[in-house]
């Protein structure tokens, strides 16, 4: 069984995580992403990656697995970003 704070670490990174799912569907079904700023994905997606790098280093599943997801959809977002305008 999964302790409470552990519990409450997967819960608050599932909601972060799939937080970016609409916004990549939106992107990818309009073809667009005038709208998103490219400093901003640029610089959350390096924070993301660092968050993913010191949940490693922690040994926090929690923190890796929602860091690892987030990482993929925020840069998938960014792929899409630089490729769209």
């Amino acid at each position: 069984m999964v302790d409470p704070v552990t519990a409450l670490g997967f819960a608050a990174g599932m909601l972060t995580t799939i937080a970016f799912v609409p916004q990549l569907i939106k992107a990818k079904k309009s073809r667009s992403t005038k709208d998103l700023s490219l400093p901003m994905f640029s610089i959350f997606t390096a924070g993301v990656a660092l968050w993913l790098l010191y949940g490693m280093a922690i040994h926090s599943v929690p923190v890796i697995a929602a860091n690892g997801v987030t990482l993929v959809l925020a840069g998938w977002i960014l792929v899409l970003k630089l490729r769209l305008g």
